[in-house]
C-alpha cells in the first residue's frame, strides 16, 4: 500500500511515520494491517515535484500539513486552505479517488483567522467528496500532546513540560481555563484505524479520537511541577490515572539530555546497604538491599506490612518462623534462578548471604516506610 503523508516532519506526522515504519518492519503487531507499506513522506522542505509523483500512486492520503503560527495572518489561508486545494487538484489530475484524511482543528468552529483557514479546508474536502465520490475523513483535533511536540510554539503542554524540566518559568494567565486534549499515541492509533477502514466517524460527519481528556490549565501545570519534584521524593504519579500516565511520559521526553539520571540515598553500614528506589501512595515501596558475605539482615516481623524479596545476584537463604512457634522454614535463593519469596505478616524473618560476593535483593513492600508507624518488631528467627 502506498501511503502519502503530508506534514511528515511535523508533530503528528513524525509520530505516525514512526509507528507505520514499526508496522512495516514487523515490530508492531497491534494493528491488523498488511506490513507491505510504502511511506511517501512529504513536507515543506520536500521537492514540490514529489507531490505529483506521490498523488499519482497513493492508495491513502494523510494530510497533516498545515500552518498554525505564521509571520503574517494571510499565511493561515495559504498554508492550510491553499495547500489542501493544491493537494486535491493533484489527486484530480490523476483521477485518484483514494481515501483522504484531513487534519483540522476544533478551532474551525471559531471565527479566528486560524479557524477560518481550517474551516475553509474542511469545506473544500467535503466538496471534493461530493464531486469525486472519494472517501474523506476530516478530524477536528483538540489540543494534542505527547513526545516530539515543539515547545514554546503553540502547545501549552509542551511548553510547560520543557520549561519546568529545564527550570524555566511558565506563564499561566488563567489557571481555571479548561482544556480538551488528546494524546499523540491515541491520535496515531485512530489514524491507523482509519487506514484500516475503521475510522471513528461521528453523526455530524466529522471523525474524532475516542479518548479526550478534560482538565484545567492550572491542574496540568501542578501535575508537571509534581513530576519534577518526584525525583527527590522518589515517587511516581498514580499510573491508574490515564491522563497523569500520558502526561508523565510526555514530561520525561523533555528532560535535558544531561539530566536523565538522578542520585539515590544509600543507607550504608558494615553489613551492606539499603536504598529506596520508588515510593508510591497506592502501590507501596520498591528498594534494593545489598548484603555483604556472611551477613544476616532482618530478624523482625510485621502486623500488616507485607513484602516480596527477589535475589538478583549472589546466593543466600531466607528464614521464617511464625511468631509463637519454634519451627523454622528455609528458602534458598540465588540470582541464577530468579524466584519471588513472599514475606507474610506474623512471621519473623531474616535473609543471610551464603556466598562469597555481595548479594543483591530487590524488595517490595505494600506500604511506604513510616517512621511514626514502622510496624516492625525485632525478634530473632
Amino acid at each position: 500500500m502506498n501511503i502519502l503523508i503530508t506534514g511528515a516532519n511535523g508533530f503528528i506526522g513524525k509520530n505516525l511515520c514512526a509507528t507505520l515504519n514499526n508496522i512495516k518492519a514487523g515490530k508492531d503487531k497491534l494493528f491488523a494491517i498488511d506490513p507491505d507499506l510504502n511511506l511517501m513522506e512529504y513536507d515543506v522542505e520536500s521537492d514540490p515535484a514529489l507531490l505529483d509523483e506521490y498523488c499519482a500512486k497513493a492508495d491513502f492520503v494523510f494530510n497533516l500539513a498545515g500552518v498554525n503560527r505564521p509571520k503574517e495572518q494571510e499565511e493561515f489561508m495559504s498554508g492550510n486552505f491553499g495547500f489542501a486545494s493544491m493537494l486535491l487538484d493533484k489527486l484530480r489530475k490523476y483521477n485518484n479517488t483514494c481515501p483522504v484524511m484531513l487534519s483540522s482543528s476544533t478551532q474551525a468552529a471559531l471565527g479566528n483567522p486560524y479557524g477560518q483557514s481550517k474551516k475553509a479546508g474542511e469545506d473544500l474536502f467535503f466538496q471534493y467528496a461530493k464531486e469525486t465520490g472519494a472517501q474523506v475523513l476530516v478530524y477536528r483535533f483538540p489540543n494534542v500532546f505527547g513526545k516530539w511536540c515543539r515547545p514554546n510554539y503553540n502547545s501549552a503542554v509542551a511548553t510547560f513540560c520543557y520549561n519546568i524540566a529545564h527550570d524555566l518559568p511558565i506563564i499561566i494567565n488563567d489557571r481555571s481555563s479548561v482544556m480538551n486534549l488528546v494524546y499523540i499515541d491515541d491520535v496515531v492509533t485512530e489514524l491507523i484505524h482509519a487506514l484500516e477502514g475503521k475510522a471513528n466517524l461521528r453523526s455530524d460527519g466529522f471523525c474524532a479520537v475516542p479518548t479526550i481528556h478534560t482538565i484545567t490549565l492550572g491542574e496540568i501545570a501542578d501535575l508537571i511541577v509534581s513530576f519534577r519534584a518526584s525525583r527527590e521524593a522518589r515517587s511516581v504519579p498514580d499510573m491508574s490515572d490515564a491522563f497523569a500516565r500520558k502526561l508523565y511520559a510526555t514530561y520525561l521526553s523533555y528532560l535535558p539530555e544531561d539530566q536523565f539520571s538522578y542520585p539515590l540515598t544509600m543507607n550504608v553500614d558494615a553489613r551492606g546497604s539499603f536504598t529506596e528506589i520508588i515510593r508510591t501512595p497506592e502501590r507501596g515501596q520498591f528498594s534494593v538491599n545489598i548484603s555483604k558475605p556472611g551477613i544476616t539482615k532482618g530478624n523482625h516481623w510485621h502486623h500488616s506490612k507485607n513484602e516480596k524479596f527477589l535475589v538478583v545476584s549472589g546466593r543466600g537463604v531466607i528464614r521464617f518462623r511464625k511468631v509463637g512457634e519454634e519451627k523454622v522454614h528455609e528458602y534458598f535463593v540465588s540470582g541464577e534462578r530468579l524466584e519471588v519469596v513472599d514475606i507474610p505478616t506474623g512471621y519473623t524473618h531474616n535473609i543471610e548471604n551464603l556466598g562469597e560476593t555481595d548479594m543483591v535483593t530487590f524488595m517490595w513492600a505494600n506500604e511506604c516506610f513510616n517512621p511514626e508507624k514502622p510496624d516492625t518488631y525485632f525478634l530473632e528467627v
